[in-house]
C-alpha cells in the first residue's frame, strides 16, 4: 500500500500514528535507498542515541550503516592509499558508536547480527565491536578508545592489496602465499600514511599479528612490548576468524573457538585479556 507520495516530510507524529496502528515497516523504493543510507550514515550518533527507539532496532542500524560503509571501502578496487573521505566515514562510524556500544547491554543486542561468512569488512566490523567491549574495561579515556577503535577497524585495510586468489584460497596456502599475506599490516600503514591518524591508530594497524611469545610479524616484538590495546584487538582477531566460516575452514562454536585459544595459542595471546574477553562474552550471554 502507498503510505505517501514523494517529498512527504517523516515526523514523530507519523510515526506514532503508524506504531499506533501496528505498522512496523515501511519500504522506500530502490532508487532511493543511496539517499536513505546517506541520511542514516549522518545521523547516526542522534539515533544511536535516541532512547526512545529499542535497543533491537538502534543495533540494526548501527551494524547495517557500518557495514555499508565498510563494504565500500573493501569491496572496490582501492588505489594505492585509502582516500580522505573513506577514511572520513570510517572515522565517523568509530566516532558516533561508541558510545552505544559501552552501553552494558550493546554486546548482547549486537549478537544476533554477528555474520558467520567471512567477509574483510564484516570481519573488520566484529573486530572493533568485541575490541570496543574490552577497552571498556581499561582506564582509557574517550580519544584513547576512539584511536584504538579506529585501529581495530581499519586493522585489516592492507588486505585490500593482497590477491583475491590468495585471500579466497580453498585449501593450505604454500609458503610463498602465506609470506605474501603477511605482508598486509604493513600493507595497511602505507595506504594510511597520508591520513590525520595517531600513533596509537598506527600500531593497531602495524602490529595485530604480533604475538606475546615474539613469534608473529611484521616486527617479531613480544611481551610489553605489544600495546595492551594491539594485545586486545590480537585476540579479537583471533576470536572472530575462529568463529566465521573461511575459505579454509568452517566456523568453530564460541565455546570451541575458546577452548583452542587456552589451550593451543596461550603463548601467543595475552591470558588476562583473554579472561576478561571470556567474562564479557559470558555476560552477553555469547557462549
Amino acid at each position: 500500500m502507498l503510505y505517501t507520495a514523494s517529498g512527504q516530510k517523516f515526523t514523530t507524529r507519523h510515526r506514532q500514528v503508524l506504531h499506533k496502528n501496528g505498522i512496523k515497516e515501511i519500504y522506500i523504493q530502490g532508487a532511493e535507498k543511496p539517499q536513505y543510507e546517506k541520511y542514516i550514515e549522518r545521523n547516526l550518533g542522534k539515533i544511536l542515541q535516541d532512547e526512545n527507539l529499542p535497543i533491537e532496532a538502534r543495533t540494526k542500524i548501527f551494524y547495517e550503516a557500518a557495514n555499508v560503509v565498510m563494504q565500500n571501502v573493501f569491496d572496490r578496487k582501492l588505489p594505492s592509499a585509502l582516500r580522505a573521505r573513506h577514511f572520513d566515514r570510517i572515522a565517523d562510524v568509530v566516532k558516533n558508536s561508541i558510545k552505544f556500544l559501552a552501553a552494558d547491554n550493546s554486546l548482547s543486542s549486537v549478537a544476533p547480527f554477528i555474520s558467520h561468512d567471512y567477509k574483510t569488512y564484516t570481519h573488520c566490523m566484529q573486530v572493533f565491536i568485541y575490541s570496543v567491549a574490552l577497552f571498556q574495561t581499561y582506564e582509557m579515556n574517550d580519544h584513547e578508545v576512539f584511536e584504538f577503535g579506529l585501529g581495530a577497524l581499519l586493522h585489516d585495510v592492507g588486505k585490500a592489496k593482497i590477491p583475491k586468489r590468495i585471500l579466497n584460497k580453498r585449501g593450505p596456502l604454500t609458503q610463498a602465499e602465506r609470506e605474501i599475506i603477511k605482508e598486509h599490516p604493513v600493507h595497511g600503514v602505507s595506504m594510511c600514511a597520508h591520513l590525520p591518524m595517531t600513533q596509537n591508530t598506527i600500531n593497531c594497524i602495524l602490529f595485530h599479528h604480533e604475538t606475546m611469545d615474539g613469534k608473529g610479524y611484521p616486527s617479531g616484538i613480544k611481551g610489553d612490548n605489544v600495546p595492551m590495546p594491539v594485545r586486545i584487538i590480537t585476540l579479537a582477531d583471533i576470536y572472530d576468524a575462529l568463529t566465521t566460516n573461511r575459505p579454509y575452514a568452517e566456523a568453530m562454536q564460541p565455546y570451541e573457538a575458546l577452548s583452542l585459544i587456552r589451550n593451543e595459542m596461550r603463548e601467543n595471546v595475552d591470558m588476562k585479556v583473554f579472561k576478561r574477553f571470556v567474562a564479557i562474552l559470558s555476560g552477553a550471554d555469547m557462549i
